[in-house]
């Protein structure tokens, strides 16, 4: 794995992309997928039909919390370095300075990712924390603010891994600034090209 800090650029980690084509599309860590969609699918499954398991407030905000803090150490340890070859943590120096550390595994390395691994990985950590954001506006609106605090630690912890992966996959902030920049430079291109001609 090659070690980055926040300063330095991480390089893509499938920069050829026929090397991955190449690679299997069976699932390499079975147990790894299953506690990686397991703990974030049962907290949101658990906030959704909380009042039918239990009608104590207390008992389902701690089971969700403890949910999403054992979804977050899992995702950010152990599934982030297994299926996609990615890991992110922060490193305090002895000045005191924080170090934000983004790696991801080299090309040549011989641990291969499966594509299925991988779709596992990305479909959960993308989708999950788009429930949680729903669930804060709705408890907002629906002026629910006693679960307010349990969808905002939802959102975080979610999110918080979701960029640390995303740093780690893209590269450093200004890498990440280009690749949306030139994506959007390409659809206004598009859309320029295709519309037709007036008199």
């Amino acid at each position: 794995m090659s070690r980055q800090d926040s300063l330095g650029e991480v390089p893509l980690f499938h920069e050829d992309e026929n090397a991955f084509r190449e690679k299997k599309s069976n699932i390499k860590h079975p147990l790894a997928c299953f506690f990686h969609l397991f703990f974030r699918t049962s907290a949101i499954l658990i906030y959704l039909f909380c009042e039918f398991l239990s009608r104590s407030f207390i008992a389902n905000m701690v089971t969700i919390i403890l949910l999403l803090s054992c979804d977050f150490w899992t995702v950010k340890n152990v599934t982030g370095r297994l299926l996609v070859g990615l890991r992110w943590w922060n490193q305090v120096d002895e000045d005191g300075h924080s170090h934000w550390m983004f790696e991801s595994r080299s090309g040549t390395s011989k641990n291969v990712v499966s594509i299925s691994d991988s779709r596992i990985f990305w479909i959960g950590l993308i989708v999950c924390p788009l429930f949680w954001a729903f669930f804060v506006f709705s408890s907002l609106f629906s002026f629910n603010i006693k679960w307010l605090a349990v969808v905002i630690m939802g959102v975080v912890l979610q999110w918080a891994n979701l960029y640390g992966y995303v740093r780690c996959k893209v590269g450093g902030a200004t890498k990440l600034k280009n690749m949306a920049t030139n994506y959007f430079g390409l659809k206004l291109f598009k859309k320029v090209v295709d519309q037709p001609e007036g008199p």
